[in-house]
């Protein structure tokens, strides 16, 4: 993967991710909300049917009391509340039943063939036993019990609520119930009804998500088609310094050629030439002219070894780079006139490939600088190696200069070209300038531990 399609995937992979925490946080929510929702709608519908089903048995107590309070209890007055309650209905599902203790039902005004049986072991599909719980409502006070039968309209088996009060005087237990359709149908309504508010919310969030997803796109898109685009810039602009830099190099050493060994070439010959009339004339000035062109001979050739050593130093191969820096200082100061201190503390240069050279023409960069420029009386060269880095520092005390403008040149190697070979290696460069003194100060790192050439 291509660094640009990295660094859109790092801005679109956490927005997304965050989406997915917002998207599940709402989901959990919702669900919570809806459940608490129709918990309460079931709440209040199963309230309302209590009371509903305690007012149902209130006026069942109320038409059979005459009968039950009578003192009698004998069985014609049984059989007569039997009937009575027989015939009491609500609705097509509403009706009332009569169990004794024993679990014998006495009367079921929808279900007849269970009278007269004992249903005491009877358990609807959740395992529970009906009848026992009923009579333990009954007796207990409570008198609500919760539980699943057959629906006579349907003949499905559905949950029913049924409300039961104890006769004690004739050991019966008398009651009736309403089915719970509705409460579930009123229950997962609100449960859909809110599962399609989540739906709704999760399909606003996706379109929220994709135009913000789109734009990140987007825009890492725009920037990295911007940067390529700088970059191609300045990569244009740097392969036509690194041409500009050649083709001055080369008419640097061209000059030098022909200014300078060419012309010492030319004057030996023509001293060769002279010597060898002279000598064919048998004229004795020949022998000192031979020895002139000799002496000029070894001027060229010092011209030459002075011109290959600036083009690469013999000695960084072969000694190293603080002995390079040493001898182009001696060079400089016999050259120049101006006294140079130089100082290292004798460390193993275990830079990586390239850095030496750098830290060399560095040096010589910074030495003809103070040359053309400084007006300076002394300079000194500082280099020192530490497991860490090493760190050269260049010195003058000349008239100083304009940091910010000098940078800013487009002509030749120049400091900015300096600044771009450390940060080439991973280094650090610092320029100070004022009247006095004049600062040169680069760091770059060593090889890593391990490391192989």
């Amino acid at each position: 993967m291509q660094l640009k399609h990295k660094i859109v995937a790092l801005g679109i992979l956490p927005l997304v991710l965050a989406i997915a925490v917002i998207c599940a946080l709402v989901i959990s929510l919702n669900r919570q909300l809806g459940d608490q929702q129709a918990q309460l709608i079931e709440d209040s519908i199963l309230a309302s049917k209590r009371a509903e089903l305690k007012n149902y048995v209130e006026m069942a107590q109320s038409l059979i009391a005459p009968l039950y309070d009578d003192g009698h209890g004998d069985a014609h007055a049984q059989q007569q509340v039997l009937e009575e309650l027989r015939k009491l209905s609500f609705g097509i599902n509403g009706y009332f039943f009569v169990y004794d203790r024993e679990g014998r039902s006495l009367m079921h005004a929808r279900q007849s063939e269970l009278v007269g049986q004992y249903l005491w072991d009877m358990k609807d599909p959740h395992g529970l036993p009906v009848i026992q719980a009923l009579l333990k409502s009954a007796e207990s006070g409570e008198g609500f019990q919760r539980y699943a039968w057959n629906k006579p309209s349907s003949g499905q088996v559905t949950d029913k609520l049924a409300y039961v009060v104890m006769l004690d005087r004739w050991g019966w237990m008398l009651g009736t119930g309403i089915y719970l359709e509705d409460v579930e149908r009123a229950t997962q309504q609100a449960r859909d009804e809110v599962a399609q508010g989540i739906r709704k919310t999760m399909l606003a969030i996706a379109a929220v998500a994709l135009v913000a997803v789109l734009f990140v796109f987007a825009s890492g898109m725009t920037l990295n088609v911007s940067e390529h685009r700088l970059a191609d810039k300045k990569l244009q602009r740097l392969t036509q310094r690194i041409v500009s830099l050649q083709e001055e190099e080369r008419s640097r050493v061209s000059r030098e050629l022909h200014d300078g060994i060419s012309q010492v070439l030319v004057s030996i010959k023509f001293q060769f030439e002279l010597a060898s009339h002279v000598l064919e004339n048998g004229q004795d000035k020949g022998l000192s002219i031979l020895r002139e062109a000799t002496e000029r001979l070894g001027d060229a050739i010092g011209e030459v070894r002075s011109l290959s050593h600036d083009l690469r130093s013999s000695l960084l191969d072969t000694l190293g780079l603080p002995a390079a820096i040493g001898q182009l200082a001696a060079e400089f100061e016999q050259r120049s006139g101006l006294k140079v201190t130089y100082n290292d503390n004798e460390f193993d240069c275990d830079l990586v490939d390239g850095a030496a050279v750098s830290l060399f023409r560095i040096v010589q960069e910074g030495l003809t600088n103070i040359e053309r420029h400084a007006q300076a009386k002394n300079v000194a060269i500082t280099l020192h190696g530490s497991t860490e880095g090493v760190r050269l520092s260049v010195v003058d005390d000349g008239i100083g200069f304009n940091v910010a403008q000098v940078e800013r040149r487009q002509t030749g190697i120049g400091l900015r070209n300096i600044r771009e070979r450390v940060e080439h290696f991973g280094g650090q460069f610092a320029l100070i300038s004022t009247p006095g003194r004049s600062e040169l100060d680069v760091l770059l790192p060593m090889k890593p531990t391990g490391a192989t050439r």
